[in-house]
């Protein structure tokens, strides 16, 4: 019994890991997007994210392209698929929201963004 619980205990401590909420993941802009004042310009980004909440700080960066912080509001909620929800405003196409499988960020545009 006590073999059968160490055993037990190690494959959960080994798994957990994988369990936690994936913090990073792919999206694909079809056309130039602005987050704050940063042109991100067509292309797969990696997006990053730390804390949870209204309190997030997310990142979106690709190779060779210009990278962005902001400000976000994380929801975790399921989705059967990955996108962008943006806004035209004066013609210039602005990121609100990224949806994954598992959570929503929506940007808080003009909060404390930084471009790289």
């Amino acid at each position: 019994m006590k073999r059968s619980f160490a055993i037990a205990f190690l494959l959960v401590l080994f798994t957990l890991p994988s369990f936690a909420a994936n913090k990073s993941q792919v999206v694909t802009f079809t056309g130039t997007v602005q987050v704050g004042a940063t042109q991100l310009p067509a292309g797969d980004y990696k997006v990053t994210w730390t804390g949870t909440g209204k309190d997030v700080q997310v990142t979106i960066a690709a190779k060779g392209k210009p990278s962005v912080t902001a400000k976000a509001q994380l929801v975790n909620e399921k989705h059967d698929y990955t996108g962008v929800s943006i806004t035209k405003v004066n013609g210039t196409q602005v990121l609100d929201g990224i949806v994954f499988p598992n959570v929503t960020l929506s940007i808080q545009n003009g909060a404390s963004i930084t471009g790289n």
